[in-house]
């Protein structure tokens, strides 16, 4: 007599997390600060601050905006917080940074609005494969957080795993 097929990944207690979902949405835009200083190394306040209350601001509706300074000039924090007043109005998000590290900061921030509460004795899954690129920090964030909580950890997916970490029952 045949045995029916049993799917025993679907039938697991498994909770897959694809943190390709955790990509961040919008395009990416720079604001090299580069471009508001006197001879590309000298910020006058007086200046800039004109200059930011003349950019057209609506550009960025929607968008990330990663400022940076790519020249080697000393930039007052004040500056960075200047850009910021002006733009939360319109950007989806406003970053410290140059365009490239945009992604790991959304992850991480999205990472830690998680509530590890909802992982509590969890046998977690965190998928490995995906079409968009996440970074290594998203992997290491998401094992810090839930480790407390979960049971266990595994990287891959439910069908083939390596196991990251098993909580161990305290010694009777």
């Amino acid at each position: 007599m045949e045995q029916p097929l049993v799917n025993r990944v679907a039938n697991s207690r498994l909770t897959t997390i694809d943190l390709e979902t955790f990509y961040p949405e919008g395009e990416v835009v720079a604001f090299d600060l580069k471009d508001y200083l006197f001879m590309e190394l000298i910020l006058k306040e007086k200046d800039f601050r004109e200059a930011l209350k003349a950019h057209d601001w609506a550009q960025y509706t929607g968008k990330n905006l990663a400022v940076f300074c790519s020249t080697d000039a000393i930039i007052p924090m004040w500056a960075y917080m200047l850009v910021a007043s002006y733009a939360a109005a319109y950007a989806r998000d406003v970053f410290q940074g140059r365009p490239e590290q945009f992604a790991e900061f959304a992850f991480l921030k999205k990472l830690a609005a998680l509530d590890p509460a909802d992982f509590t004795d969890a046998r977690l899954v965190i998928k490995g494969c995906s079409d968009k690129p996440v970074p290594a920090s998203a992997y290491l964030e998401i094992t810090r957080r839930l480790a407390p909580v979960a049971r266990s950890i595994m990287f891959g997916e439910p069908c083939s795993t390596v196991p990251v970490y098993k909580k161990t029952r305290p010694a009777e």
